[in-house]
Parts: structure tokens; C-alpha cells; sequence
């Protein structure tokens, strides 16, 4: 049984963006503050992602852990109420990003995966993007 009425439940969900999240905007912010340009949410790509860097041939997407997973992370559990649902729901979005990541790999994409519980510590995450974009 879920703790809040359908209509709260319904406002929260209305609210929840796929796109310019807060994490998303830190780590634009880190990218944009080290010189480097992109593009956002490139329809042409599979997945949308997050920053596509053309003229490196690389993309950096930014992962919510509850939304899309995130290996033994506290952020990423089935909610307890209608597990029916988010149970394949959270499993199906897993497996599409493989999939996205898969196939942006056989075009010849290099792809950096940060997710949003990584943020709490932003000189590491900006070293780790730093090493990602200025590499070969």
C-alpha cells in the first residue's frame, strides 16, 4: 500500500524531469567549466544521451541511481508498493541502457557512465571526467 493518495502520488511522478535533472547540470557545469563544448540529448544517437561530444567521439551520460539502477547503491531500491510494476519497469530501463551503450559502442562512440550518488564528491568525479574527455 503506498503511504500517500494517488493524487500526491500523481504530482510527484508529474514533477520527476528526464532532462536538465540537477545532476545533469553538475556535471554540464564541471564539463563547460574545464572548456570542453557538447551537445545535449542528440535525437540521431540511440538513448538520447545526456552530452555528446562530436569531435571527441564521446558521450558522458548521467544516471539517477533509483531510475536506472545503480549497482549496490541505497538510492537504487524497488519501492515496496506496487512492486508489479517498478520491479520490470527499473529492470527494463537497466537493460535498455546496455543495449544504448552497446550499440553507440559499434558506432564507434566511447562512453562514460556518472551516476548521481558519484556526485557528492565533485573533485573526483571533475578528475575522472577531465582523464575521460582529454584521453585518446
Amino acid at each position: 500500500m503506498d503511504r500517500i493518495s494517488k493524487e500526491d502520488r500523481r504530482e510527484n511522478m508529474r514533477r520527476i524531469r528526464n532532462r536538465d535533472t540537477s545532476p545533469e547540470m553538475v556535471v554540464r557545469r564541471l564539463v563547460h567549466g574545464m572548456g570542453f563544448r557538447y551537445k545535449l540529448h542528440v535525437r540521431d544517437l540511440p538513448g538520447r544521451p545526456d552530452l555528446v561530444f562530436p569531435r571527441l567521439s564521446k558521450i558522458i551520460q548521467v544516471h539517477g541511481c533509483f531510475w536506472h539502477q545503480h549497482s549496490n547503491c541505497a538510492r537504487s531500491h524497488v519501492p515496496k508498493s506496487r512492486v508489479e510494476y517498478w520491479g520490470p519497469k527499473l529492470a527494463d530501463n537497466k537493460k535498455r541502457d546496455r543495449s544504448n551503450v552497446m550499440s553507440l559502442r559499434k558506432q564507434g562512440w566511447k562512453v562514460l557512465a556518472v551516476w548521481e550518488c558519484e556526485l557528492t564528491n565533485l573533485p573526483q568525479i571533475a578528475e575522472r571526467l577531465s582523464q575521460f574527455l582529454n584521453s585518446v
